[in-house]
């Protein structure tokens, strides 16, 4: 059956499934990918900005794709952390639907860890 055969109702819940599908929960992240989320949850613990870092991307985490591209922007300021490489790397990792929970993540594990 080709597109034009189908009825508006089937096109639009076609469009719909695409449109708002999500990455399933076991997304698979590599290694260099885990450094970095460690690299950015340990800058933020060791400054004690984890209570308004975490208020921040909970709130984001629905818009973690225009979030990853305000991040190119603001790539002067970058090199507090990362080197251009690696916030390069960074952005594009912000990409993936579940990679603001592993940041959220890994602050909570390392803030943890410290008050321990």
């Amino acid at each position: 059956m080709r597109l034009r055969d189908k009825s508006v109702g089937d096109r639009f819940r076609t469009w719909c499934a695409h449109a708002f599908a999500v990455e399933p929960m076991g997304t698979c992240f590599s290694e260099e990918d885990n450094q970095l989320v460690d690299k950015v949850a340990g800058f933020v613990v060791n400054r004690r900005m984890s209570t308004p870092a975490l208020i921040v991307l909970e709130a984001a985490t629905p818009l973690n794709f225009i979030g990853s591209q305000f991040l190119a922007f603001l790539s002067p300021f970058s090199t507090l952390i990362f080197s251009r490489d690696e916030y390069r790397k960074f952005v594009l990792f912000l990409e993936q639907r579940q990679s603001v929970r592993l940041v959220i993540d890994r602050i909570i594990e390392m803030e943890d860890q410290r008050n321990e």
